[in-house]
């Protein structure tokens, strides 16, 4: 199988900064993506240290380990990184008064042949598109989450409520967290998609999935997702990354055409 990765982040219409950001290592099939939160800038640094640090040492992990690593010892090496990750976070919270109460969402992923290893903590999300239908492969740590399981609000009462930001977990908060980490089947044709809350907020699934289903090549249709936000109104800085599967053959056959073979 063939992964290719893109992102883009945009800061939306009505924030200066931006505390999103994303990065992936598509050498190892790693792609982490995290939402910051706080005062003077801070969720920026959250959302910086969090991808820049869980990116350094897993790609590090996994070039080493190769692609012969088991899932159980994939699944440990994400939950090392993710907890030094936390930590570091933290302590820095507690060393600049700036920087105090600072955190971040994450959602971290790890690719194989036939198979995703998917991590998050908090309210960005992982979607999955197959066979024409777009599907959340992630559940929110959030408030309005834990309504819905409550049965207190449907969805559709979800979505026009005002505490949308309201997260139940988040990365560098507490010196401790816990990552979410669930295994999925991952087809040929496959294409997923991991975004902040800036996307899912003002764009809805139905949009979403006409975009990933149109025409045009992967960073086009980033910026249509992006655009169709900011179109919205913008309100938050908007972040997505998309992984398109393919085959091997497919890859050789367009090499062996430029070739001329």
């Amino acid at each position: 199988m063939i992964f290719t990765f893109c992102a883009k982040s945009d800061p939306g219409r009505a924030r200066d900064n931006n505390e999103d950001a994303v990065a992936f290592d598509d050498s190892v099939r790693l792609g982490v993506l995290a939402d910051g939160m706080g005062g003077y800038n801070a969720g920026e640094i959250a959302s910086g240290m969090a991808t820049a640090f869980i990116k350094s040492e897993l790609s590090r992990w996994l070039a080493e380990a190769g692609r012969s690593a088991s899932v159980r010892e994939i699944r440990r090496a994400m939950e090392i990184c993710v907890d030094n990750a936390n930590l570091s976070i933290f302590n820095a919270a507690n060393s600049n008064p700036h920087y105090a109460g600072m955190g971040t969402t994450l959602v971290v992923s790890v690719f194989q042949d036939g198979r995703l290893l998917l991590g998050h903590i908090g309210d960005s999300r992982c979607y999955r598109f197959r066979g024409g239908v777009l599907l959340q492969i992630t559940k929110d740590h959030s408030l309005l989450q834990e309504q819905i399981d409550a049965g207190l609000l449907t969805p559709a009462q979800a979505a026009l409520s005002a505490n949308k930001n309201l997260v139940t977990r988040a990365l560098g908060v507490e010196d401790g967290v816990m990552l979410e980490l669930n295994e999925h089947q991952v087809e040929v044709g496959d294409l997923y998609l991991m975004c902040s809350d800036g996307l899912s907020d003002m764009v809805d699934d139905a949009t979403i999935a006409q975009i990933i289903r149109g025409e045009g090549t992967l960073e086009h249709r980033c910026e249509l997702m992006v655009g169709a936000a900011n179109d919205n109104g913008g309100r938050d800085n908007i972040t997505v990354m998309v992984v398109q599967v393919t085959a091997e053959s497919e890859k050789r056959g367009l090499i062996s055409r430029l070739l001329g073979k």
